[in-house]
């Protein structure tokens, strides 16, 4: 936008809205609730899309802006802007203002984006980190929607939010991903989730994959007429798994779907993935006698599910894995989940409500038990979630204690229910199933409190 338009833009409109996004897939949640209508009418507000690169080397990672799709999405904002630029040399993840100096550096963006004296809206995400905590004390006065693009709404808040921002969030926004299960994230300050319409979503999707005409990697892939999708993530830069243990399980998953039939198959790697994943997968794709194709360009897993409908995608727990089955009616299994539960620290880590999910109600390729599309989830779903929740942030949500002790007390010495929990936590919080270890040093924790708290 030329100086001219954006000056236009900023006399013509009684708001601002500032949407801070750092991946496609969540650019493209916020483009279907515009669409929606879930942000008013277009000519309602000026609109400006803060694209901030959160890895930890942004200038080696795939930029935003180069992905496919990127510029269909774009289009429904009235400016882009780089927050790295406008933070340079400080980094996204790191910087916020300190809170004196929080009015200037308002004044400084206000001046540099010409905002003027408009009344700003933030939408952002993950509000409890940088940047979107930092944007949300720089516009102290501005209202706060927070939107969620996977698995992670269903889990709770991270950590405690000031009283200054959380009384400022008005919604959640999330998919559908898990009908019938409603996010944890944020209830603890009465934020109420909002649904991005499914039909919405999927026609963004469909805009993405059109974008994706006359790109040869995508051609080359559905020329090898595959059957079967299988998502990397990154969880060795996570230090969940070691490099050697993430690429053997990108090798299991290649080899349960050749045990399932399979024998042409894709692999997407995640974009941090080290590219040697592709050269053990080959060789595991030559023992198995399976044609594999890596199709590791700038583009979406969804962008593939639109192209050529396979009729399995297997992942970990990744949220494209969902994705295939809830929008696209794509049989699904997982592998490797039991392996990063058992690793996942420490017990309150974000991650750990996606995996639980995943591996409740997604099965396990290499059992035999065959994929599929598993909708809603048992009965047992939102209990498990809920449980988990409080034992993950039991300070945040006390008033889950109760069910999260009925919960425990119906299922205890089910062992498919008890890999989910931690003895040693269950016994520092007083639950049914703790180590009585915990347990006492908990309560001798607890008791050292309330007196220093007396003294």
């Amino acid at each position: 936008m030329t100086a001219t338009a954006v000056q236009s833009a900023t006399t013509s409109h009684a708001r601002i809205q500032i949407f801070e996004v750092s991946t496609l897939y969540g650019a493209a949640t916020l483009a279907a609730a515009i669409d929606a209508g879930q942000f008013g009418a277009p000519d309602d507000a000026r609109r400006i899309l803060l694209v901030s690169n959160n890895a930890a080397i942004p200038e080696t990672s795939l930029r935003l802006d180069t992905m496919t799709g990127y510029d269909r999405i774009a289009s429904r904002f009235d400016e882009v802007i780089d927050w790295n630029e406008a933070i340079h040399p400080h980094h996204p993840a790191t910087w916020a203002p300190r809170p004196e100096e929080a009015p200037l550096w308002q004044r400084v963006f206000r001046t540099a984006w010409e905002l003027g004296t408009a009344p700003v809206e933030l939408i952002v995400e993950s509000i409890q980190v940088n940047p979107a905590k930092a944007l949300a004390a720089v516009f102290a006065e501005s209202t706060v929607d927070v939107y969620a693009d996977g698995l992670m709404s269903y889990g709770p808040t991270r950590e405690e939010l000031p009283q200054s921002i959380a009384c400022r969030i008005g919604r959640l926004l999330h998919l559908d991903l898990v009908p019938g299960l409603r996010p944890l994230l944020l209830s603890e300050y009465g934020v109420e989730p909002e649904l991005v319409p499914d039909e919405a979503f999927r026609g963004i999707l469909s805009e993405i994959a059109e974008a994706a005409d006359g790109d040869e990697q995508v051609t080359a892939a559905v020329e090898a007429e595959p059957t079967a999708l299988l998502l990397g993530q990154y969880l060795a830069s996570l230090g969940i798994l070691s490099a050697d243990e993430e690429e053997e399980l990108h090798i299991r998953m290649l080899r349960g779907a050749a045990a399932a039939g399979h024998t042409s198959v894709i692999f997407k790697p995640h974009p941090t993935a080290p590219a040697r994943y592709g050269t053990a997968l080959n060789e595991a794709a030559e023992e198995a006698d399976v044609r594999l194709t890596v199709l590791d360009g700038p583009l979406l897993a969804e962008t593939f599910y639109e192209r050529c409908r396979p009729t399995l995608v297997v992942g970990c727990f990744s949220t494209a894995m969902v994705t295939a089955s809830v929008y696209y009616g794509v049989p699904i299994a997982r592998v490797g989940t039991d392996t990063v539960l058992a690793r996942l620290t420490p017990y309150e880590n974000s991650n750990r409500v996606p995996l639980t999910v995943v591996d409740h109600i997604v099965p396990d390729l290499e059992t035999g038990t065959g994929p599929a599309v598993p909708g809603a989830g048992p009965e047992t779903l939102t209990p498990l979630v809920r449980a988990v929740g409080f034992c993950m942030q039991s300070r945040l949500h006390p008033l889950l204690r109760d069910e999260t002790v009925a919960f425990l007390e119906k299922h205890r010495g089910n062992a498919d229910m008890a890999r989910y929990f931690d003895g040693q936590r269950l016994g520092k919080l007083g639950l049914p199933g703790g180590d009585p270890a915990a347990r006492a040093g908990g309560s001798r924790l607890r008791r050292t409190l309330t007196r220093s708290g007396r003294s």
